[in-house]
Order: C-alpha cells, then sequence, then structure tokens
C-alpha cells in the first residue's frame, strides 16, 4: 500500500491511518480543549487499536457534543444510558464515567485558574521533545504527568495512556527518525501563550 514515501510503519496500514499520520498526528497542539478531547479519546482507546477509536471519532464528537467540557461534566444518569446506547462510540460505562469525571477535572483546574494547555506544555519545558530511539510503552515523563492529572482528579490516565496522547498532540516528536513527517511536524513548534 506504500506510496513511495517513508513514514512510520503504522501509518501504511490502511488509508484512514495514513491520512492520520500525515496531517495530524504528533502535530503540536496549543488547544487546551482539543487537548483534553484527545486525551479523553486516548482513555477511550485503552486496550484497543488507535484505528478502533479513529473510525469511531465523529461519533465520540456527536455524542459528546463536540467535547465540550461544560456540557460533558453536566452529565447524569440519562446521558450515561444514552451513551451506553450509543453503537457509534466504544461503549464502556467505566470509560464514558472517566470522560465525564475528566471533564469536571478540566473544569477545576480552569476555575482554579491553571490553565491546561500551560500545564501540559509546561510539563515538556514548553517545547516538544524530540524523541531518540525505541519508543516505549511509557516514560518517566508519562508517569510523572499521569500522576500530576491523577491529582488533579482526572482518572484513566496511566502512564501508558498518557504517553500515546504525548505523542498524538506533539508533546513529543516519536515519528520515526526516516519519516517525512519527523521534520515537518518539528517545524510547527509554536510556544503557547499564556
Amino acid at each position: 500500500m506504500t506510496d513511495g514515501t517513508t513514514r512510520c510503519a503504522w501509518g501504511e496500514s490502511d488509508e484512514l491511518m495514513r491520512a492520520y499520520h500525515d496531517t495530524e498526528w504528533g502535530v503540536p497542539e496549543y488547544d487546551g480543549r482539543k487537548l483534553w478531547e484527545k486525551l479523553v479519546l486516548d482513555g477511550f482507546q485503552a486496550g484497543l487499536s488507535w484505528r478502533t477509536i479513529l473510525a469511531r471519532r465523529d461519533g465520540f464528537r456527536r455524542a459528546f457534543e463536540g467535547f465540550d467540557p461544560e456540557r460533558v461534566a453536566a452529565y447524569g444518569a440519562d446521558d450515561v444510558a444514552r451513551l451506553l446506547a450509543d453503537a457509534g462510540i466504544i461503549r464502556s460505562r467505566s470509560k464514558i464515567g472517566a470522560a465525564i469525571n475528566n471533564a469536571k477535572a478540566y473544569l477545576a483546574m480552569r476555575d482554579k485558574g491553571e490553565d491546561f494547555a500551560r500545564f501540559c506544555w509546561d510539563a515538556v519545558g514548553g517545547q516538544p521533545i524530540l524523541w531518540e530511539g525505541p519508543v516505549p510503552p511509557n516514560s518517566p515523563l508519562s508517569e510523572h504527568i499521569s500522576k500530576a492529572l491523577r491529582q488533579r482528579g482526572f482518572t484513566f490516565v496511566g502512564p501508558t495512556i498518557v504517553f500515546a496522547w504525548l505523542e498524538a498532540t506533539g508533546l513529543i516528536n516519536s515519528h520515526a527518525p526516516d519519516c517525512f513527517r519527523r521534520r515537518d511536524v518539528a517545524r510547527q513548534t509554536l510556544c503557547p501563550k499564556g
């Protein structure tokens, strides 16, 4: 299926994954709400392939009302029942509960004056980390951020989930050394405002 472009091997699996790899994965994200959405989606991925989540991402966005944290934080039993019946998402009671809980944690940070994007970027010193060598399932950094998130009330944010999220959001640039996106993504680095 290769088109002659050198990319991360996982980005060659099919057209959906290739498009995600070539346009989105690893691009530094500076919007706190989008960072939170991606963290929630990485929580839903636990135990599944990213392709499974990616194929349902539009369904997730519809079901969770555009990942508006104010709306998600207000979800009650009727919303949980609605989500458990929605075939367009992963119907896991614990993951749905974590999404609702994490909306509350996100808003609690905001209400205490702690910007989520600033929290994320401060954790990596304000610049993406260019990963060298084999990519592990987690790292001391993801363990540290996982702990900091849990202290702020987040759930489904273990070190492995956090490491995948750091990669997806460009906080870590772990594109393969010979992948054409490695340098492209590095050029997109900006320091977040605030």
